[in-house]
């Protein structure tokens, strides 16, 4: 079975997970991707060979929608891009699920600097 990675990236960190997701195809192939609307969105505009399952933007449930997924195993790494200079409505969404991140211990970038590594340790 194919291994899931969850993409979320905060509005003014788009665009740099779609560069991300550009730069790391060869990898991102090999897993089942799965992300909030927008940056799904955002992804398969830049790297329109990935598949990309996109759910509910985060403010929407989209957040929710991956913490459900993580909490019944189906999310097996996730990357998420925190712009830690803007306020955000729905922070307590993100908040749990970080906290649903740390509980069932998959890896789990919030930065791309520790993104880059996981792309380069973690094979599906």
């Amino acid at each position: 079975m194919t291994r899931c990675i969850a993409l979320i990236a905060h509005d003014q960190k788009k665009d740099d997970m779609a560069d991300f997701a550009n730069r790391h195809q060869s990898v991102l192939a090999q897993w089942r991707i799965v992300a909030t609307g927008t940056t799904g969105g955002r992804i398969q505009a830049t790297c329109p060979n990935l598949d990309v399952t996109r759910l509910k933007s985060g403010p929407l449930g989209g957040d929710q929608q991956i913490g459900a997924m993580i909490a019944t195993g189906e999310v097996d790494m996730l990357i998420f891009f925190v712009d830690p200079l803007t306020s955000m409505p729905h922070d307590v969404d993100v908040k749990a699920l970080m906290r649903l991140a740390t509980v069932y211990d998959i890896p789990m970038a919030l930065n791309r600097a520790t993104a880059e590594i996981l792309m380069t340790t973690h094979t599906p």
